[in-house]
């Protein structure tokens, strides 16, 4: 594939084209940037193919964010590493709600007003993501370790007043609030986790097939610039063939979340923090995951594993036996009838099974 290849379709196009596929997916052409467009409209306009991308998103709409989730109420907390946005509402007991790449807070849009009916729930963007500050590179990629991310989100709820409280993280934020668990037990009641393994099991047991769907896990750890430059050259593709690729139920996303994920992701800052999220987790991550196992150190707050029937870690893994291998306590959990993308794919799913959980 040459240049013109990659500037003229993106390299979501170009990496299908340069990394070998299954049989049904050689059968499918790659869908073109205009496909994309139309299988995932934004409600506003957006960074054209190689153009000047800025350094941070543009300053959020008050009215969208409201529009999203009525009645939440906007912070900016200082932790000891980032600067974390973060949404909350509501005044029973702490939910902590996660998300993960390539998305924002908003993943939670369609569940989190109904669970603010019964639990004071915190929804903050990832150091690196959405609105949250972007810190630089870093020596062992260690500003976007999970550990650092964990303590974030442990920082940010005693800010808020919550020295114990529930937590559930979809994809990355999974790998977060696992990481949570372990290095601080003691402020965890409750963990769910959606459509994720743990990242070291995942990596041990790394397939053709598993690196084939899951192509950012490989591409995104490549040194820098290369993995920022292709992603940059077109990332409102890279962005809509990622969530086209995990998702499974058209029009779960809206324009106007569309709209948000691009505002996010589309940076240089953003960019540049998710790759070092993905180097963090293929690096210094598993250290850390390694020293645990060595310790014998495991979740000990009883645990909730849901993933999408559609989708590849379900059909990769045993996903509750990843996790009662690295849990002191009861694991449960089903698969929904979706893709990756519970939150927006199945949210009555989700929001029943958190019900009958977090309630228990």
């Amino acid at each position: 594939m040459n240049r013109r290849a990659f500037t003229s379709h993106g390299v979501g196009a170009a990496l299908a084209a340069l990394i070998p596929s299954s049989a049904s997916a050689q059968s499918r052409p790659a869908p073109s940037p205009s496909d994309l467009a139309q299988e995932l409209p934004s409600a506003l306009a957006v960074p054209a193919a190689c153009a000047a991308l800025r350094e941070l998103p543009d300053p959020p709409s008050e009215s969208v964010s409201q529009k999203l989730l009525p009645g939440f109420k906007s912070h900016r907390i200082q932790t000891s590493g980032a600067e974390i946005n973060v949404l909350t509402k509501g005044s029973g007991r702490p939910l902590l709600l996660i998300h993960g790449h390539p998305e924002t807070h908003l993943t939670w849009h369609k569940i989190a007003p109904a669970l603010a009916e019964e639990y004071t729930v915190v929804i903050p963007d990832l150091r690196g993501y959405g609105d949250s500050s972007k810190p630089g590179y870093s020596p062992d990629h260690i500003n976007y370790s999970f550990r650092a991310m964990a303590l974030d989100q442990v920082e940010v709820m005693k800010q808020l007043g919550h020295q114990r409280f529930m937590v559930a993280g979809h994809d990355r934020g999974g790998r977060v609030a696992h990481r949570l668990c372990l290095d601080h037990s003691e402020v965890v009641d409750k963990v769910a986790v959606l459509d994720v393994a743990p990242t070291l099991t995942m990596y041990q047991q790394t397939s053709k097939e598993f690196a084939t769907k899951y192509v950012w896990w490989f591409l995104q750890i490549q040194p820098s610039p290369m993995p920022e430059h292709l992603i940059g050259l077109d990332s409102v593709f890279y962005l809509r063939d990622h969530l086209a690729m995990q998702g499974k139920t058209p029009g779960a996303i809206s324009p106007e979340v569309m709209a948000e994920y691009i505002r996010c992701y589309c940076c240089v800052g953003t960019i540049r923090a998710v790759c070092e999220d993905y180097r963090a987790a293929a690096g210094i991550d598993l250290e850390h995951d390694r020293d645990d196992d060595s310790r014998n150190n495991y979740i000990q707050a009883p645990l909730l594993a849901l993933w999408g029937a559609k989708g590849t870690v379900g059909h990769l893994w045993d996903v509750l036996a990843t996790w009662r291998a690295k849990s002191n306590n009861v694991v449960s959990g089903k698969p929904l009838p979706c893709g990756h993308l519970l939150p927006e794919e199945d949210a009555d799913g989700v929001l029943a099974e958190f019900r009958a959980f977090f309630r228990a």
